[in-house]
């Protein structure tokens, strides 16, 4: 075992009994929403996987150890500290690791952890993608090249609609990454169930997609699946209005001049703002509702295997 990695001894148990385990990102939690929402968000998270049949494996940095499954007290210990606690990508990790700080994941160090502790399945908001106005930024999350190499399954409500989703799909493709619509032949847009981009491929089961994953890695074939579930139909915002709230909040960060590490988070805060807590809402119930379907999937998959 990685001697920076420390895999919680529930999580652990569960890996070697070959009980499902589903991973959970942490930046959700410190840069996501206020306290303590976020705490109780990410505990019914945790519930909502537990109540689907799988072990859930929420993912950080604790005083430079790569985690695997968090404490109540360490869960309370990030949504307290909030945005003072470091996100964390593929880039930053040695060097919270090294300086024993504690760290935020996001999609692509969640993966990068998960996948060193054998966890095969992540449930998330939405995933980075390319960030509109990229043909002059390059702005591109690394997620996306994560997605490329590690042998994770993402499960997300699609690319977040503060991003280019064309480009996103587009670069996705270039990357040999399959894009997965559960249930639907349209990309979900984030708070909205569809959009105006296709996915690679339809699949209308938990299981069928289990299957898709166990095929891709016993083939030898490199790198993660996005699996895009809609958000249910319930706490999905008119499109008209989310979309004036994205562009407005675009343009504010362009003119403040908000780039990299610090743009989600801004556009998803003030997004919020404009639609007066509307989108937090669709945010949080679209996430219990991908821990949903992770959990399902994670089941199947380990049946397989």
């Amino acid at each position: 075992m990685n001697k920076y990695l420390d895999v919680s001894p529930e999580v652990a148990q569960a890996l070697a009994n070959n009980i499902p385990v589903v991973a959970l990102e942490s930046t959700i939690i410190s840069h996501g929403m206020p306290y303590p929402q976020n705490v109780e968000t990410a505990l019914e998270v945790e519930k909502v996987i537990r109540d689907n049949g799988s072990v859930p494996a929420t993912i950080a940095i604790i005083r430079g150890k790569l985690k695997a499954g968090l404490s109540r007290e360490e869960i309370e210990l990030l949504g307290k500290e909030g945005h003072s606690v470091q996100k964390v990508s593929r880039r930053d990790l040695p060097f919270v690791i090294a300086g024993k700080k504690n760290g935020a994941t996001t999609v692509a160090a969640t993966m990068i952890i998960a996948a060193m502790a054998g966890i095969r399945v992540f449930a998330t908001g939405g995933i980075g993608g390319v960030h509109r106005g990229a043909e002059h930024t390059f702005d591109i999350s690394a997620d996306l090249q994560e997605l490329a190499h590690t042998d994770v399954a993402v499960v997300c409500a699609g690319a977040k609609s503060i991003l280019d989703l064309g480009l996103t799909t587009e670069y996705l493709e270039t990357f040999g990454i399959p894009l997965i619509g559960y249930q639907t032949d349209r990309l979900p847009a984030f708070y909205t169930q569809s959009s105006a981009f296709d996915v690679g491929i339809r699949l209308d089961s938990a299981e069928s997609i289990a299957e898709a994953m166990t095929a891709k890695w016993a083939v030898g074939l490199k790198g993660g699946l996005v699996i895009a579930n809609p958000i249910p139909v319930q706490f999905a915002m008119a499109e008209e209005k989310i979309n004036a709230a994205i562009e407005q909040a675009v343009e504010e960060s362009v003119r403040q001049g908000i780039v990299g590490k610090e743009s989600t988070p801004f556009l998803l805060a003030r997004v919020a703002e404009l639609t007066g807590g509307e989108s937090l809402n669709s945010n949080i119930n679209l996430v219990f509702n991908n821990a949903k379907l992770a959990a399902k999937i994670a089941v199947y998959y380990h049946q397989i295997c």
